[in-house]
């Protein structure tokens, strides 16, 4: 039996940290339609919304995610006739975007990643400002392994977490990353018992809530665009954003706090 979109993707808001749940267990977290959209009209949120300053992404069960389940999805069927554009279109309108929303979030996102995250589901956590993994995840580019082309984003994130010649390996073979042999490559921040990962992911996340939230949106801007551009282009975005940045109350908070020697309060404004 299929559940409502709210079921499957479950949504609070603690302490100034939006949680976003995958909650399909019993297919591995293999996301919907449905639960994609609901991924990125949450993440569209928590940019907009002020008392949202962290969030984290993870999931219910043994899997994080397990892929894209197109079986209910709009074009996703096995009927009708496909014509020349129409996986491109769902490749950009579909994968892509739940990708670009996380990328793209104003607000730093945290993966707590539960257990086996595999196609879009490891690029999902990958594409997370930080990732927290439980000692069972693993990370797979499974897509070898069907004869496809990575989608959403995975040639993108990976040559920039491992360079290209580790991520042309993963990709090219399919195998299981161990969350150890993540963490040693550097696709995950930290590595932990599975009892401890939820506690560590709210400790991370209400430490990142209780920082200049502006300045953090603007600082992952700039990390995430450093490999795009060139030098000048960079450094000059460096400074707008400083510019930008300066005009913040955080930033008066905390340039206050240090000439009258004591802890700064920011409120994310």
């Amino acid at each position: 039996m299929t559940g409502t979109p709210e079921d499957e993707v479950l949504h609070r808001i603690d302490n100034g940290v939006a949680w976003i749940t995958l909650n399909r267990p019993e297919a591995m977290n293999a996301v919907t339609w449905d639960q994609r959209e609901r991924v990125i009209a949450l993440l569209a949120e928590a940019s907009a919304d002020p008392a949202v300053r962290a969030v984290v992404i993870t999931a219910t069960g043994k899997g994080f995610c397990a892929g894209a389940d197109l079986r209910g999805s709009p074009g996703g069927g096995a009927g009708g006739e496909r014509i020349a554009g129409d996986v491109a279109r769902m490749i950009r309108l579909g994968a892509q975007r739940l990708i670009t929303a996380v990328l793209d979030c104003e607000k730093p996102v945290l993966a707590a990643v539960n257990g086996t995250a595999a196609g879009i589901g490891a690029h999902l956590a990958l594409a997370c400002d930080l990732v927290i993994a439980a000692e069972p995840a693993r990370f797979i580019e499974v897509f070898v392994r069907r004869g496809l082309v990575p989608d959403g984003g995975g040639a993108y994130l990976l040559p920039r977490l491992v360079g290209p010649q580790k991520a042309k390996e993963l990709m090219f073979f399919g195998d299981a990353v161990p969350a150890a042999e993540a963490e040693r490559l550097g696709l995950v921040n930290r590595v932990v018992p599975a009892e401890e990962l939820e506690a560590t992911a709210r400790a991370w996340a209400e430490r990142l809530a209780q920082g200049p939230t502006r300045a953090l949106a603007m600082t992952k801007q700039l990390v995430n665009a450093s490999l795009d551009g060139d030098r000048a282009a960079a450094l000059a975005a460096e400074a707008t954003a400083q510019e930008i940045n300066m005009t913040t109350a955080d930033a008066n908070e905390g340039v206050a706090s240090f000439v009258e020697r004591r802890t700064p309060k920011y409120l994310g404004r």
